[in-house]
């Protein structure tokens, strides 16, 4: 499944055709050039890698730089394979821009949410936590997290303090609702997750809706 490397930029507001205000978030998708073309016979799959970002040849180690060498790609940031379903017809040094899409297309968009530190079960999980009026001793607490006999443990997967975001995260179905070819920009439907400047992925949406009969 073809799909580009961005970069988050920021939200902002635009006005449709209907004089209806819509909430976008402005990436800056591409252009990804193919540094390396993967096929069944050669690795057992077929697959494409691409790159995004201009980096700084002398910040490359020897491997990348003969990598990107062989591709006839100049120095870039980061690298992400796209798994195919059928051997690719990009070639090595070829670019991918926002082209791929078109405007009213759904897309999904793969990104890691801002990380939130240690929280508590209120914030990290949306526990109601306990009363708060004086003496009672239990605010904000977890409550019971195991038992007290048999098997005298907890068990995994319970809902505890700790980390909080700073995971992989999908969003699905998101609309274009505009393409600014000229400068590599998206403008998006609805939130994304991480911080501006954050590196996504964006593809062809998977699950898309089926469309509402009129019975």
């Amino acid at each position: 499944m073809i799909g580009l490397l961005a970069k988050k930029v920021g939200m902002t507001q635009i006005f449709d055709q209907d004089n209806r205000r819509v909430v976008v978030t402005v990436v800056e998708a591409g252009p990804c050039p193919v540094t390396q073309v993967k096929s069944e016979t050669s690795d057992g799959y077929n697959a494409l890698q691409i790159g995004f970002g201009k980096q700084k040849a002398q910040r490359l180690n020897k491997p990348q730089a003969g990598h990107l060498k062989k591709a006839g790609v100049s120095a870039v940031k980061e690298f992400y394979e796209l798994r195919l379903d059928e051997a690719p017809a990009q070639k090595p040094g070829e670019e991918i821009t926002v082209g791929v899409f078109e405007e009213g297309q759904k897309v999904d968009v793969v990104g890691v949410t801002k990380g939130r530190g240690f929280q508590g079960v209120v914030k990290r999980h949306g526990f109601s936590g306990g009363p708060n009026s004086h003496g009672s001793m239990f605010h904000r607490r977890g409550g019971s997290y195991g038992q007290c006999q048999w098997p005298g443990e907890v068990h995994k997967g319970r809902k505890m303090p700790g980390h909080a975001g700073n995971v992989r995260r999908t969003v699905q179905n998101l609309k274009i609702i505009k393409i600014l070819a000229e400068k590599n920009l998206l403008l998006l439907k609805g939130s994304l997750p991480g911080p501006n400047g954050h590196t996504l992925f964006i593809h062809k949406a998977k699950k898309t809706p089926k469309p509402e009969t009129s019975s």
